[in-house]
């Protein structure tokens, strides 16, 4: 949902929108309280725009991951804007990349982002994002969901090799009961891949599984 701002000067009126969305959910996975949530948000024009974004996930009592984006963001097609900025990762581990990509509607409205993020350190990365949503009626929604993570070169600290490292996809469902408020269920299969998946199950780790979340999205 965007709110206008109106905002005057120097003989003239400037139009300033800003959009906030959060979305937390919780699950039961292999005898553990599992929370995630991801927030993303904007303030500018039609053309300019400055976003952040943030999601995490805690594992009973761990923080198992916790990362913020700021990103400037330029409407440059009709449905895509070219975005560049910089990421901080405060866990797995405390690591901070530039980031480049883009986001936006491909045909048939799939919501997409692309991005690349160039670590610090060296390592480097492509993350790529898809969602749909399927109107069942006018407030029940149905929405697949994609999201895969690309790595150039192996991150050791990470225990990620080269290559698709991680999918996660799932189908959520949700009800909105206003245009700021729903609550939704999701059914998400994540996996790490490849040489990633190797390198969980060598440590005693489940390389991947299904969950069925519950939570809440809100709009403001």
């Amino acid at each position: 949902m965007e709110r206008q701002i109106e905002m005057g000067g120097m003989g003239h009126e400037e139009r300033t929108f800003t959009y906030n969305r959060i979305e937390a959910d919780y699950s039961r996975q292999r005898g553990k309280n599992v929370g995630n949530y991801d927030a993303e948000g904007w303030v500018g024009g039609d053309r300019d725009k400055f976003w952040y974004k943030s999601e995490g996930e805690k594992n009973g009592p761990r923080t198992e991951q916790l990362e913020f984006q700021a990103l400037y963001s330029r409407n440059v097609f009709t449905y895509f804007d070219v975005q560049g900025g910089v990421r901080y990762d405060v866990k797995p581990d405390s690591r901070g990349y530039a980031v480049f990509g883009i986001q936006g509607l491909s045909p048939y409205r799939l919501e997409t982002q692309v991005h690349a993020f160039v670590g610090f350190k060296g390592d480097v990365s492509i993350r790529y994002k898809q969602s749909f949503d399927l109107l069942m009626t006018n407030r029940l929604i149905v929405a697949p969901t994609l999201e895969t993570d690309f790595y150039l070169n192996d991150a050791p600290r990470r225990r990620v090799k080269s290559g698709f490292s991680v999918i996660e996809t799932g189908v959520q469902t949700r009800y909105e009961f206003s245009r700021k408020f729903a609550p939704y269920v999701a059914i998400v299969y994540e996996s790490k891949l490849g040489g990633t998946a190797r390198l969980a199950r060598l440590d005693g780790e489940n390389a991947g599984g299904w969950a069925l979340r519950t939570g809440i999205r809100a709009w403001f």
